[in-house]
């Protein structure tokens, strides 16, 4: 996997905090850089961390599943891609406050990084160096999270769901991309 594919994937998790990330700085309307570097640091430490969890779940089992890993990464990208988009288009209430307390900070990043676990999983199928994908992901969200939250606070809800769909069609076309190149 080259740098641009791992760029990419890491934008394409970051979609969810970043969505959050807006409602945030909907929520609280007036923002502070501390609002900003605490939705930076919590969104993109748990997607660096989830990643490497999943990395070493998948290489305990990665012996048995060699003959079909390039489908198992296909599918689980494919799926989680899907899953980022129908919650995307579907019930619009997310329930983002202003909030940027110490137990609301924590749900959120867990929420919004689990798909990086199961990402995690398909690097161990791709070869893919973890410490690199971790650090990538992590500043790739911590960037996007950031900036989402003065977005959130300059332009309102006129980016929320489409940030989701972004994501999730990026996730899908590297899933596809690994698939076909596999194959062939």
């Amino acid at each position: 996997m080259g740098f641009v594919e791992l760029l990419l994937i890491a934008v394409g998790l970051a979609m969810d905090a970043f969505a959050v990330a807006i409602g945030k700085g909907i929520a609280v309307g007036k923002v502070s850089q501390r609002h900003a570097l605490s939705a930076g640091i919590w969104f993109g430490g748990f997607q660096a961390l989830m990643p490497i969890v999943g990395y070493w779940l998948g290489r305990s089992f990665a012996g048995f599943v060699e003959s079909v890993d390039h489908w198992i990464a296909f599918g689980l990208l494919v799926i989680i891609g899907m899953n980022m988009i129908r919650e995307a288009i579907g019930d619009k209430e997310d329930g983002v406050n202003g909030d940027f307390g110490l137990k609301t900070m924590f749900v959120m990043a867990v929420a919004t990084s689990i798909d990086a676990l199961a990402v995690g999983i398909s690097l161990v199928f791709i070869g893919a160096n973890i410490w690199t994908s971790a650090i990538v992901i992590g500043l790739v969200t911590l960037i996007l999270s950031a900036s989402g939250v003065y977005l959130g606070s300059l332009f309102g809800s006129r980016l929320g769901s489409r940030s989701g769909i972004l994501g999730g069609i990026i996730l899908i076309a590297i899933g596809i991309k690994i698939l076909v190149e596999h194959l062939a």
